[in-house]
């Protein structure tokens, strides 16, 4: 199959995105426009110079920029226009569905108030339903280098906003901070009446996936690249079909995969696991979702058979209601059939 035939029919097929921060879509040109509005010096001169920062040889050292990255934003403001700024490149991208994370702490142990991180992200996200057409559910993540006393005060935080919050979830620094670290205020946000994600088996062990699934009770696994390691995981996976919302182009840029043609995900979906395919932190690792598809799709000659069950899959792994979904297979579907 042609390349340009492929990445035609992919910008075209309607998709779910279900493994986004939305501080990782701060884009350059962005950073600088906060921080001149909010007067905050950056460390660098201009846009091509923060770009070339944006080489990784790892996990940390990525965070290690994104959470310099992230404090520019102070406002309300900011928080709307960062995610207003990723709807309408999603829009563009025919993502009909977003499932997407913030990281409280990242701002709060700012001196930034919870309230105004949610509001401005909130507000965008309801005038990107209403004007844009793009559905979504809000992902409140914990930081899993900090303590667990800190993600329980950010729990404490965030109970008057539940209607705003499907889910609580468990990213940064994966490596010597397991799932098991954070088992007690997991079970106390189930109480709350919240579902529960965790990234785990990135950089981590597939010891951390069974952790997430055996004492975090998670619906999915973000990540969740190193279950192949572990025969007897992946019949747990596929068995219930948890979602795996697998990130290309982050997964390359953090060198947990050396070349894309070595990436798992065409095995993951020959052995029926349910795979997704998302961005993670676009404006960092180089792409938002039609750059992750079409790299991928690239890389591992994937057919549009393969491309529309991974974006069938984005709907089925989504929590729209059932009703929804199908709306949202068929549409696929169709698209697939007419291509």
């Amino acid at each position: 199959m042609e390349t340009s035939s492929i990445e035609q029919f992919i910008e075209g097929i309607p998709k779910a995105e279900l493994h986004l921060h939305i501080e990782g879509t701060l884009e350059p040109e962005l950073m600088f426009a906060f921080a001149k509005r909010n007067n905050i010096k950056v460390n660098y001169e201009n846009v091509s110079e923060v770009k070339k920062a944006y080489q990784f040889n790892n996990l940390q050292e990525f965070l290690d920029i994104y959470y310099a990255g992230a404090n520019v934003l102070i406002t309300e403001q900011d928080f709307y226009d960062l995610t207003w700024a990723y709807l309408i490149k999603v829009k563009k991208q025919n993502v009909l569905h977003i499932e997407i994370f913030f990281d409280p702490q990242t701002h709060t142990d700012r001196g930034i108030p919870f309230e105004t991180v949610i509001n401005g992200i909130h507000k965008a996200l309801e005038h990107g339903e209403e004007k844009l057409g793009i559905s979504y559910r809000l992902i409140m993540s914990f930081l899993r280098h900090l303590d667990e006393a800190s993600a329980f005060k950010t729990l404490e935080q965030s109970l008057p906003y539940k209607d705003w919050i499907t889910a609580v979830g468990l990213d940064s620094s994966e490596l010597n901070n397991p799932p098991s670290k954070f088992q007690r205020v997991f079970n106390k946000s189930i109480e709350e009446g919240y579902i529960t994600v965790a990234h785990a088996g990135e950089e981590g062990p597939a010891s951390y996936i069974w952790e997430a699934l055996d004492l975090l009770k998670v619906d999915r696994i973000d990540h969740g690249n190193r279950c192949l390691e572990d025969e007897k995981l992946v019949k747990r996976l596929v068995k219930n079909q948890v979602p795996l919302t697998i990130c290309p182009l982050s997964n390359l840029e953090l060198k947990v995969v050396t070349n894309l043609k070595d990436h798992p995900i065409a095995s993951m979906l020959a052995k029926n696991l349910l795979v997704t395919v998302n961005s993670d932190d676009p404006a960092y690792f180089g792409g938002y979702m039609n750059e992750n598809y079409i790299a991928i799709a690239r890389a591992l000659d994937l057919s549009k058979r393969q491309i529309t069950d991974l974006a069938k899959n984005s709907i089925k792994a989504s929590w729209l209601d059932d009703t929804q979904k199908e709306k949202l297979k068929i549409q696929i579907e169709t698209y697939f059939k007419n291509s």
